[in-house]
């Protein structure tokens, strides 16, 4: 356990005075129910000593946040249904209009007049009551809560009104005389609504009963009177609901949390006598495991110290949400309900804490538990008085502590009983060596086979951490055996141990590669000493053919030197070091891991992909007027324009390959630019295309790093060309005689004044000046190598050199048939210089733009790049659709399918 810090005794101060001050007859209080128990000299003998962390005053708790979020989703639902069922929201207001025509007037005046009286009289009154309770900062909530919901009141009104849709105004609104119509949401309504749900009316039985009365009579007599419709009725109250929620969780609650001084009172209500109490130290980075609750060392007038674990809702409701993406994401595996009441986490570490003992596991023993207030219960342990194997240094973890570890696990799996968080801090040692298991509470009796497979796995990998796979492993196999042992290799994996312990290997996994990094660094150091040394001396000899023999071979070793020293800093993970150890023991033991993944992260992904690649493409096709471009359309280019889009995923394939000097299959690489095509609709184009290439080269073979060099070498060499292009495609632009306003001088002027300003500002700031020498360092470590190997190869450089060309040639051969796809006799010709210039440079703007496949900052380019060159608006925006929908929309359905492909064959 870790040292104790002391319960502070300021933290029984009140969070709410209404909450901590007098007692609410309508709502329990936050002080357990043996508090008043106390006698006035059981309260001068306690004491709660002076430095435990001050409770925050308020917390934001995540089920205001789950409301707020199915507010929003109820809303949009609201909405979806009144702008689409048309006839079902006309057939209900039919329906309600004929049941309340009926009503005598002189109720519905009479209800009309009530409720209006009413609902300003009962936030008020509620106010009051609150006030003499001195509580009011929950009435400072809910006055936030109403403005806000007042503004937000105003801004729908006026959406509807300016933007809507006419079958949403129709299922809102209800037309008044002289050409009037209703609110939309009611304005004095929802502010209510929103007020009386920030300061917790609904907790309240009678005022939960009054408040519910007044708004079904308020919303008959609206109603009734027709100064509103249903859906504005439910609109309403959904949009002050959803408001008082978002404030609650953007503001925060007042803490109830029990103190330090209810502890103490709890304690003497279940039979101690407490002195003192301090508060445990709580690991930093706890993890999946910071629900565990506050810990606090007691100690008694007669008898040991005790252990008291404190659970309140708010420690409880930490790691929801990592708790339902489990849930989601993983199968076959049981997982406690993501929301518990404090009765029923209670109810499990008790019987967890019972089950254990009796299998023979050293385990704290419960004595006593209690509710502390509504809020809150408290689990009382014996006192062990150890340390966590975290708490330990590496010379005190010595093998029989080891060993003690494995021998409680055999005892839990002996009665079935998995622990599920058998991390560092769940282990203990006392003064006497003696191991014991903690922190049961997330365990599970009655476990099957593979959350106990999964608990071996996870101490494995806890003690290799600590001692190292050899020593972890001989621990195991002399206490389970070597088959049960064997038996977990296929959960060996990381989504099957705990948060904190994947993080832990996260950081090990980049120190590796840093390690890595610097190994091939130094090495390209030495290399390029070695061969400047060999320089000079060839130099001074005059001897040239021999210096550039030399300087082939010195750059060829210093590549062997390079691969050579990634090799030797090359670290087996953690993971892999266990699996070897295991199986010299059982060279048969399966090792193909267990799919624990219901839903993998890269399906999630594509699902995620096509929702937002339909929601685009809907949102751009809808805007075109199809009609007009298929009567204008010349279908003969239309066709040439789809024949170059196709042609590109064969340049692309080249141009990436070039750079490759390992043997890579060309079918499998165009398939993977094909993907592409799908992957830069959800990712901007710089990025995802990058990102795709070098997975595919890591699952064709190719080393990581050489990987990413490849593709670095592709990009940089494509952005040299890119600008080469561009610079001679704007001087032969500019010595047309065209209309052309793209001129070579201002544009070469203005791209360099630009670019002279960058570098001045970055080497001008110091952070800037390290971070891209820093940048260039790692780029000239990886990607010129690369480079200097294909340079070595003619073949494969004028494949790379040719790819590019060929690339930006059809992408200017495609836009140029779109062109032609609707020009006329009158339009005027464009050279394909100028349209090159359009071309290189929307392209550039696209890959800049932080949207996917560059949408909007593409279409804008082009569009009034070809007005600039002397296109007609007329042709050149059905031009640059064509040549959107060839490059970008037609193939994201192949990209999917290929995409799919490849990540079933392994190969993405």
């Amino acid at each position: 356990m870790q040292p104790p810090k002391a319960a502070d005794a300021s933290d029984a101060e009140p969070r709410s005075d209404g909450d901590r001050q007098e007692p609410d007859t309508e709502q329990p209080s936050a002080r357990p129910a043996g508090s008043t128990l106390a006698s006035s000299e059981e309260a001068l003998t306690e004491r709660v000593s002076g430095d435990e962390p001050l409770l925050p005053a308020r917390v934001h708790r995540p089920s205001d946040l789950m409301r707020l979020l199915i507010g929003v989703l109820a809303v949009v639902v609201l909405f979806s249904v009144a702008a689409f069922a048309h006839g079902t929201t006309t057939g209900l207001e039919q329906d309600i209009n004929k049941g309340t025509g009926q009503a005598p007037d002189l109720l519905i005046k009479l209800a009309g007049l009530v409720s209006s009286i009413a609902v300003l009289l009962v936030p008020v009154a509620f106010a009051i009551e609150r006030l003499i309770k001195r509580d009011g900062l929950r009435i400072a909530d809910g006055v936030l809560a109403a403005v806000l919901a007042h503004g937000v009141t105003l801004a729908t009104d006026l959406w509807v009104a300016k933007y809507a849709s006419g079958t949403l105004q129709d299922a809102l609104t209800q037309p008044q005389p002289g050409d009037a119509v209703t609110d939309p949401v009611h304005g004095y309504l929802a502010p209510v609504i929103a007020y009386m749900t920030a300061v917790g009316m609904a907790r309240r039985p009678r005022w939960r009963v009054v408040l519910w009365v007044v708004l079904l009579l308020d919303a008959f007599a609206m109603l009734v009177g027709g100064y509103t419709t249903p859906f504005s009725i439910v609109l309403t109250v959904l949009i002050g609901w959803t408001v008082a929620y978002g404030t609650l969780y953007a503001v925060g609650s007042p803490n109830v949390r029990p103190t330090g001084q209810h502890l103490m009172a709890g304690l003497r209500h279940v039979g101690f006598r407490p002195v003192t109490a301090m508060r445990a130290d709580e690991a930093p980075d706890a993890g999946d495991q910071s629900d565990r609750g506050r810990r606090y060392l007691v100690s008694l007038e007669d008898g040991p110290p005790l252990d008291v674990t404190v659970v309140d809702r708010e420690q409880q409701a930490q790691g929801f949400f990592y708790r339902v993406w489990r849930r989601l994401t993983l199968r076959g595996i049981t997982q406690r309900r993501s929301i518990q009441s404090l009765r029923q986490a209670l109810e499990q570490e008790a019987l967890l804490a019972y089950a254990a003992i009796a299998a023979g596991a050293n385990a704290p023993k419960l004595i006593a538990t209690s509710e502390l207030g509504p809020d809150a219960v408290m689990l009382v342990y014996e006192h062990i008085g150890g340390r966590s194997l975290d708490a330990l240094e590496d010379a005190e973890i010595t093998d029989d502590v080891v060993r003690g570890a494995w021998q409680q696990v055999k005892a839990l799996q002996s009665r079935r009983i998995a622990h599920r968080r058998l991390t560092g801090d769940a282990i203990l040692m006392d003064r006497f060596g003696k191991v014991f298991v903690t922190d049961l509470r997330g365990g599970e009796i009655a476990a099957g086979d593979l959350v106990l497979r999964m608990d071996v796995a996870q101490l494995l990998t806890t003690t290799g951490l600590r001692v190292g796979p050899e020593r972890a492993v001989a621990a195991a196999l002399a206490v389970l055996g070597p088959d049960a042992v064997a038996d977990c290799l296929p959960l060996l994996q990381p989504i099957a141990l705990s948060r904190s312990t994947r993080a832990h290997l996260r950081r090990l996994a980049r120190e590796r590669s840093q390690r890595e990094r610097e190994a091939v660094l130094e090495a390209s150091d030495e290399a390029k000493r070695a061969r400047a040394e060999d320089a000079e001396l060839l130099s001074r000899s005059g001897d040239r053919k021999a210096a550039r023999k030399s300087l082939r071979t010195e750059k060829q070793a210093e590549k062997r030197a390079m691969d050579d020293a990634l090799d030797e800093a090359r670290e087996e993970d953690l993971l892999s070091q266990i699996r070897r150890e295991v199986l010299l023991i059982r060279p048969q033991a399966p090792v193909e891991p267990v799919r624990l993944e219901r839903i993998k992260p890269r399906t999630l992904f594509s699902f995620i992909a096509g929702a937002i690649a339909a929601y685009f493409l809907i949102s751009q096709v809808t805007q075109a007027d199809f009609g007009a471009v298929v009567e204008q359309a010349e279908w003969g280019w239309v066709a040439a324009a789809l024949g170059f889009s196709a042609l590109s995923y064969v340049a692309a394939a080249m141009s990436l390959l070039g750079f490759v000097p390992e043997r890579v299959s060309f079918g499998r690489t165009v398939l993977a630019q094909v993907a592409g095509s799908f992957v830069k609709i959800v990712a901007p184009a710089a990025v995802g295309g990058v990102a795709l290439n070098t997975r595919f080269l890591q699952r064709s073979g190719v080393r990581p790093g050489l990987a990413v060099a490849s593709v670095g070498a592709s990009q940089l060499f494509g952005l040299g060309c890119h600008i080469l292009l561009l610079g001679a495609f704007g001087y032969l632009t500019g010595t047309e005689k065209t209309p052309s306003s793209l001129t070579p001088s201002r544009t070469v002027i203005a791209g360099l004044l630009t670019v002279a300003v960058l570098v001045l500002v970055v080497t001008a700031i110091p952070f800037l000046r390290k971070f891209v020498v820093t940048r260039v360092r790692s780029l000239f470590a990886g990607v010129i190598p690369r480079m200097l190997d294909v340079v070595q190869r003619p073949q494969k450089l004028l494949t790379g050199i040719g790819g590019m060309l060929l690339l930006t040639g059809v992408f200017v051969m495609c836009l140029d048939a779109s062109i032609r796809a609707f020009s006329g006799p009158d339009t005027p010709h464009l050279s394909y210089a100028s349209i090159a210039v359009v071309f290189l440079a929307g392209n550039a703007l696209g890959s800049a733009a932080p949207t996917p496949g560059g949408m909007g900052a593409v279409e804008g380019a082009l569009t009034l790049g070809l007005i600039a060159v002397g296109l007609p608006k007329e042709v050149a925006a059905p031009a640059v659709l064509l040549f959107r929908l060839m490059t970008l929309w037609l193939p994201v359905l192949p990209g999917w399918l290929c995409f799919n492909h490849l990540t079933r064959k392994g190969e993405l």
